[in-house]
């Protein structure tokens, strides 16, 4: 029997059985797309990661104070108070492999403007701090370092921030009340959108002189963090080094003792993000490959059902001449075009969900040929090794047994 006359057959018959061939595919149809889906929204995922990723600054080093040890307890990050104004300056004199360095002291404040409030976090840094971050002032200037010399109480306010207290009114030159501290709004900063390396609103945030927050906000006399940019983001393993060599010394650090600070390179961060979303991306399409393995038993346990009920029918075509292997290919193609048939269903069902996915959540979701071959290759595969043995079971079937039954 020739392929073409095998699928005239088997379109015959799932075509007398519509109900049954139906709940069939159903399986195959869920699992084809729900593996497009899951493939496509993490690629559209691990794509948006890797944008954000490029966006940041790739040169850019990051000091924080680390933890200490308080009765074999460790205190985790942000647990010393020796991370000083004296250390960033040392690292700015003392390391050529870096341009521009930033102390950082922040918090959570509530932010009030007349009868509207906010909680955000307040990031006490130096002007060099947006060239650190590649972050331009969208409406208004940004402090300057006599500013943050002096204590001034300026401040910029992110774009969440701004929506949030003036909604579409300029903010830039009205005053509002940082934790009970009256700060002159000096510039509104430009969009940045959500880190790629924890997922939070980078525009939820108000930025003001580091002696103003570290001083009159929080009355300390460390800091929290140091932001360097390093020349060229080749340089930037180098200058990890030297700047962890250089606080080492200062903090007199003993050779096999820990450091009180970490030493982080965000883009690192951001990258993880992208692999532990490729893994879940993974683990979804695993999952969907498991529907589809089900949906293959299912259509195994018709398959059979359809040869126990057909058994007179195969004993006259093996009666009139046809070949065991005839009756083979027959029930064998009949199992490939259902769950081939599914799996187009299956494609059309998952390309919908995903746009619609990709309309509710405004990603960019993209659907490339090679899963849509990998999803109908499967599920052709299904077929056939859930087909096999139903198939085989018919081609066996004695013709004289099979016209008495």
């Amino acid at each position: 029997m020739d392929i073409l006359t095998g699928m005239e057959l088997a379109g015959q018959t799932l075509t007398h059985h519509k109900v049954r061939c139906a709940l069939s595919m159903l399986g195959i149809c869920i699992g084809v797309g729900a593996f497009i889906c899951s493939v496509a929204i993490g690629r559209g995922a691990s794509a948006q990661i890797d944008e954000r990723v490029k966006n940041m600054s790739a040169d850019m080093i990051q000091v924080e104070a680390g933890g200490r040890n308080v009765n074999g307890v460790r205190t985790g990050t942000h647990g010393t108070r020796s991370l000083t104004l004296k250390d960033a300056q040392a690292i700015e004199r003392q390391i050529p492999l870096v341009t521009y360095v930033s102390p950082s002291v922040g918090m959570r404040v509530q932010i009030v403007y007349e009868n509207q409030n906010w909680s955000t976090w307040v990031a006490g840094v130096s002007p060099e701090y947006l060239s650190i971050q590649r972050w331009g002032v969208a409406r208004g200037n940004a402090f300057t370092t006599a500013d943050a010399a002096h204590g001034a109480k300026f401040c910029l306010l992110g774009q969440t921030v701004a929506t949030n207290l003036f909604g579409a009114e300029d903010p830039v030159g009205r005053i509002v009340r940082v934790q009970k501290i009256p700060c002159r709004i000096v510039g509104v900063l430009d969009v940045k959108g959500a880190s790629p390396g924890s997922g939070w609103d980078r525009d939820d945030v108000i930025i003001m002189p580091f002696t103003t927050v570290q001083r009159k906000i929080r009355a300390i006399t460390w800091i929290d963090d140091i932001f360097c940019s390093a020349v060229t983001p080749e340089d930037v393993p180098a200058a990890e080094k030297e700047i962890a060599s250089l606080l080492r010394e200062r903090h007199r650090i003993l050779v096999g003792e820990d450091d009180d600070f970490n030493v982080r390179h965000p883009s690192e961060i951001g990258k993880a993000r992208a692999e532990a979303q490729h893994t879940m991306t993974l683990l979804l399409a695993c999952v969907a490959a498991v529907a589809l393995v089900v949906a293959g038993i299912g259509i195994m346990n018709i398959m059979l059902v359809s040869v126990a009920e057909r058994r007179r029918e195969i004993g006259i075509r093996l009666a009139v001449g046809a070949r065991s292997r005839d009756i083979l290919v027959q029930f064998l193609l009949e199992s490939v075009t259902m769950t081939l048939i599914g799996g187009a269903i299956g494609v059309g069902l998952g390309i919908v969900g995903t746009f619609g996915i990709a309309f509710a959540s405004g990603w960019p979701v993209p659907i490339r040929l090679d899963s849509i071959a990998i999803a109908l290759g499967f599920a052709g595969a299904v077929g056939i090794f859930f087909g096999l043995y139903p198939a085989q079971r018919a081609s066996l079937l004695d013709p004289i047994e099979s016209l008495r039954g």
